[in-house]
């Protein structure tokens, strides 16, 4: 029986850069796209070549925007995808596709190639924000593209949203959450801007010229998602990402439960047989390697047992549902309170854990200092 995995594919174009974006992504390096793809066609061969032991839960195409890339070059990438690797019958097969990139011929493309999943970067519901965002839509395009694809079939539909934004209120994020949620996506995922070195808006915050939303605000906005969400059938099931029923993101998942995944294309990231590595982040040594594993290869670093039993721990307990007894237990052959008793008991005394008889939580209040708790879990 085949092991099952997460397989991740990165394409690295956009229309335009976001001020935030710190993924590795260019925008107006359309000359590069033809050749960027024969790369990732020849890894792509490579690596499926090295893993028919695995079956893929799902697939998930990333970037920048894949759907900036042209149709006829994503087709060529899905194809030899699914072709080539083990893919389980009923997988999730996830592709981002930002507003102002998704016609309605695009949405049909997306069909045929297997693309089940959509995930759409929106944002913010008011134009102002999207313009300071850098964003290349308007809410008005993003609503004629989630129509679209409504009507061309997809039934599982992801919506971005960011709150804590340079001069957002609380009224405007509690608007985009109502509109949002009005349109019913089977998934919203709600994150907190957070300042990368390296990109435009973290050079403005250097200077001065960005103000940050204070810590009290961030977090009223956060509460008051989670309860509003809740309100309108959308379930928490990680810090930051709400689901209807069923419709929990599998390939997320996979992350959060220390599952392996294979990244593929530029700066991809893998945690692959016990060891984590990445391909280049610099996209002419990406390409230059001609898609051989060794040539890729970056980093590459065995997981020990400290850090993997560390990790099960920080990445489980985003999930609302926790880290289980048994699951640890499972993983790793030891109890959970043997390694990790004196931790559990002062979070919990703390008021940021809660435990029961089945394993381990964040409550509310730990959720807010999440990476104060999960820094106990280093050893």
């Amino acid at each position: 029986m085949r092991a099952s995995a997460g397989l991740y594919i990165h394409i690295p174009f956009c229309r335009q850069k976001c001020l935030y974006c710190d993924f590795p992504s260019f925008a107006g390096r359309e000359e590069l796209q033809e050749r960027y793809t024969v790369s990732l066609l020849a890894e792509i061969r490579r690596r499926a070549q090295a893993c028919q032991d695995r079956e893929f839960q799902s697939v998930f195409f990333g970037g920048g925007t894949p759907t900036a890339l042209p149709l006829p070059l994503l087709e060529r990438l899905a194809r030899e995808v699914f072709a080539l690797f083990h893919i389980a019958e009923g997988a999730e097969i996830t592709t981002e596709a930002n507003p102002g990139t998704l016609s309605r011929q695009t949405a049909q493309a997306l069909r045929g190639m297997g693309f089940n999943r959509l995930s759409i970067g929106v944002q913010a519901w008011q134009n102002r924000l999207l313009k300071r965002l850098g964003r290349i839509h308007t809410i008005e395009k993003f609503l004629e593209n989630y129509r679209i694809v409504r009507e061309e079939g997809f039934q599982n539909v992801n919506v971005d949203l960011m709150f804590a934004l340079p001069g957002q209120t609380l009224a405007e994020w509690q608007e985009t959450l109502e509109q949002a949620a009005a349109l019913e996506p089977e998934h919203i995922s709600a994150y907190s801007l957070i300042l990368e070195e390296g990109t435009p808006f973290y050079q403005e915050w250097e200077e001065g010229r960005l103000t940050t939303v204070p810590e009290d605000l961030d977090r009223e906005m956060y509460h008051f998602a989670v309860d509003f969400l809740a309100e309108k059938g959308y379930a928490q099931y990680e810090i930051s990402n709400f689901a209807k029923s069923g419709r929990q993101s599998r390939h997320n998942r996979i992350y959060w439960q220390a599952e392996e995944y294979l990244g593929l294309g530029l700066g991809a990231h893998s945690f692959w047989n016990g060891e984590r590595l990445h391909n280049p982040y610099d996209i002419e040594e990406y390409m230059q390697a001609g898609g051989i594993p060794e040539r890729l290869e970056q980093d590459r670093e065995k997981i020990s047992e400290q850090d993997a039993l560390a990790e099960f721990m920080f990445l489980g307990l985003r999930l609302t549902e926790g880290v289980t007894f048994a699951a640890f237990r499972e993983r790793f052959g030891r109890k959970m309170q043997d390694v990790y008793g004196s931790q559990i008991e002062k979070l919990t005394q703390r008021g940021l854990l809660a435990a029961d008889g089945a394993g381990i939580r964040l409550t509310r209040r730990g959720v807010d200092v999440s990476n104060v708790v999960f820094g106990e879990f280093l050893l």
